[in-house]
């Protein structure tokens, strides 16, 4: 999910159509966009698709309005559908109010449970439903109240946008496992999953939003709250290896610099032989520059994505993603017959796009293909957000690197470590990288879903 959020900015549907644009990357299935107009009426615009495809003039003129959200979403299996893309809006006698959110809470099931048995009858199933039933469910007349007292009984990697007619919330996950950072746009504020969608709208990166963190944006100007005394920046590893723009800085450290240092230490980790390194476009790129500049193996676009083709690791559908693979990469003939190829990946998931990159790559006259993946390897489900299935589906959950190799059909196989992934940060950002260790930030979990 891409959330963004503008608080006092004119025109404010246009600006978000610019900047919900650049948060594109982050789920191809559906977005949707709310406003209050000056009379404190709620006005919502929502569609499957892309951004393109779901706004146009006449709709972006009609969610009037300084204060907006705006979502970009992708589908998992369990939830897809018009019903399902955010934000929602919700009616109170304390007021309207809009919720999105991003990521996913793993203690979902006792809350759904007793919320149901007092009466409360939900939607959609999403966690961001659930999240505004809790609001809701609380007493005080200040709002603030009320939500850091839901946030309290909540567990996972998530961020939360509420907004209602004259004020914006930002909310951060005790552990910062998903980012959310602040800009500053005239005289109004913008908050986004990523600061990529700052520079399109004319905004100033001013701040990440802390861990645990609850920022309240009105008219009396900024004011931060905390959730809980328990805080710690464990950022998703997967934001940095795949999911984030490399044009976007999370928590002090740049994206395409990560992947950069990722990728030399990957050529340092697992050197070999070979004439020509080749990308996967487009999230491996700078590693493959990485691993060339550090290897001194000459870099070549061996690859070629067709321009608008979507991100076929996130498309809902196991079978969408294998015919996706030939529909969004082309290899470049000339560049590949008669060469022994290292190709760069930012990971690994199911095997099964890597298994069908190898296979082009040799058809197009490769003589060998030594992969290199920019990333550990995946052994352990994501219960934060990322659909990296069950353990059953991760290629190397059950088998040795010979295996993942001979699976793949490649040359070699090499792999980052956890401590090379966590040192290509520069120190700036710690990261979780929970499917690759098993070390979940929020303890033992037993079982998740993701529900955003």
């Amino acid at each position: 999910m891409g959330l963004l959020g503008i608080y006092n900015v004119p025109n404010v549907s246009t600006a978000l159509y610019y900047g919900i644009h650049n948060l594109q990357h982050r789920g191809q299935e559906g977005a949707g966009m709310a406003t209050f107009d000056e009379n404190g009426k709620c006005l919502r615009h929502r569609g499957l698709g892309l951004v393109d495809s779901i706004f146009d003039a006449k709709s972006i003129s009609e969610l009037k309005g300084s204060i907006g959200m705006a979502t970009v979403r992708y589908a998992n299996i369990a939830n897809s559908g018009l019903d399902t893309v955010q934000p929602l809006f919700f009616r109170h006698s304390s007021g309207d109010f809009v919720v999105a959110g991003d990521g996913c809470l793993v203690n979902t099931k006792p809350i759904f449970e007793s919320l149901e048995d007092m009466g409360n009858v939900f939607q959609t199933g999403l966690d961001s439903e659930l999240f505004a039933h809790l609001i809701k469910k609380r007493k005080s007349e200040d709002r603030i109240e009320n939500i850091i007292n839901a946030l309290r009984g909540l567990e996972g990697g998530f961020t939360f946008l509420v907004m209602t007619k004259n004020r914006l919330y930002a909310c951060r996950d005790k552990n910062g496992i998903k980012p959310l950072a602040l800009g500053k746009l005239g005289d109004g504020y913008v908050v986004s999953s990523e600061s990529c969608a700052f520079e399109i709208m004319g905004a100033k990166f001013v701040r990440d939003i802390e861990p645990g963190e609850i920022l309240c944006i009105d008219n009396k100007g900024l004011r931060s709250n905390f959730y809980s005394e328990e805080k710690r920046h464990c950022m998703c590893g997967m934001e940095f290896i795949y999911l984030a723009r490399p044009d976007s800085d999370i928590d002090g450290c740049n994206v395409h610099a990560y992947r950069m240092e990722s990728g030399r230490r990957l050529a340092r980790l697992w050197p070999v032989e070979a004439d020509i390194v080749v990308g996967v476009p487009e999230s491996s790129l700078s590693a493959a520059m990485g691993y060339s500049e550090e290897s001194g193996i000459p870099y070549e676009m061996g690859l070629v994505k067709h321009k608008y083709m979507g991100r076929t690791f996130i498309q809902p559908e196991q079978q969408l993603r294998e015919m996706g693979v030939k529909l969004k990469l082309s290899p470049v003939h000339s560049i590949l017959k008669g060469k022994r190829v290292v190709l760069v990946d930012d990971s690994i998931v199911r095997g099964t796009t890597s298994l069908k990159i190898v296979k082009l790559l040799r058809e197009a006259g490769a003589t060998e293909v030594h992969v290199r993946i920019a990333s550990p390897m995946m052994k352990y489900p994501c219960y934060y957000g990322v659909d990296t299935s069950t353990p059953e589906e991760l290629l190397c959950s059950n088998r040795t690197l010979e295996e993942a190799c001979k699976m793949l059909g490649a040359d070699s196989l090499g792999y980052m470590t956890p401590e090379a992934s966590r040192e290509s940060t520069f120190g700036c950002a710690e990261l979780c990288l929970a499917c690759f260790t098993g070390e979940y930030p929020s303890g033992d979990i037993k079982c998740g879903k993701c529900n955003f």
